[in-house]
């Protein structure tokens, strides 16, 4: 019996690109059944529809793309070649945007909702889990 999973870590990079590689992770276990079902919800949306946007794709073509199977960088290729292909500085500042993403975004309820979620997994105490990033590392059990 195959145990529901957890997507690989936002911090995974794809062609320098970070949380792409785990889209596309939700996308392949979910198509097997195996994708933990509090992750269902939130396909195609939040980070997952802010990397779509990135990369000028529609998360359903995408998905189709993922289930016809190849590596992750064939994927990115396919993007680049359909969507958007963004330049050095737009993948950095991507990057940084993502890795910092709910720390000090009040303006935008990122940080309540990364609250709210630390506290629905019994988080809430930990004060080191200042990003989303930081949060997935320990609600799916990559750091203690």
């Amino acid at each position: 019996m195959n145990e529901d999973q957890t997507p690989g870590t936002a911090f995974e990079s794809t062609g320098g690109i970070v949380y792409f590689a785990r889209m596309l992770d939700k996308m392949r276990l979910h198509s097997a059944g195996r994708l933990r079902a509090d992750f269902h919800p939130n396909l195609g949306s939040s980070f997952d529809a802010d990397c779509c946007r990135f990369l000028g794709v529609e998360y359903p073509a995408l998905r189709q793309r993922v289930l016809a199977g190849g590596s992750d960088d064939d994927i990115l290729a396919w993007c680049y070649s359909t969507g958007t292909r963004p330049d050095d500085e737009q993948i950095l500042v991507w990057n940084k945007f993502m890795l910092k993403r709910g720390w000090r975004d009040e303006d935008d309820g990122s940080t309540q909702a990364l609250e709210s979620y630390k506290a629905a997994s019994g988080l809430a105490h930990r004060t080191d889990l200042l990003t989303f990033f930081d949060y997935y590392e320990v609600d799916e059990g990559r750091k203690p």
